[in-house]
């Protein structure tokens, strides 16, 4: 089952559940989102131009890297 959000409208208010069914969406996609917004930061990957094999290795390593700068 696919759970989207509900918007609220200047007629309808959104539901007690509607509001926690957003705050749970909203949860899910924080983490990705940042995740996303992280690689844009490494500005290697704009000109990477490598077998994809050596680009998962090199994300992998990024990622290792992007996750000990965070967790100082």
């Amino acid at each position: 089952m696919i759970t989207t959000g509900a918007k609220r409208t200047r007629k309808k208010k959104l539901t007690t559940a509607q509001k926690q069914n957003n705050q749970l969406i909203a949860a899910a996609r924080a983490p990705v989102e940042h995740g996303f917004a992280a690689l844009k930061n490494w500005r290697i990957l704009t000109r990477l131009r490598l077998d994809p094999a050596r680009a998962t290795n090199l994300l992998r390593a990024l990622l290792v890297l992007t996750n000990l700068e965070t967790s100082r």
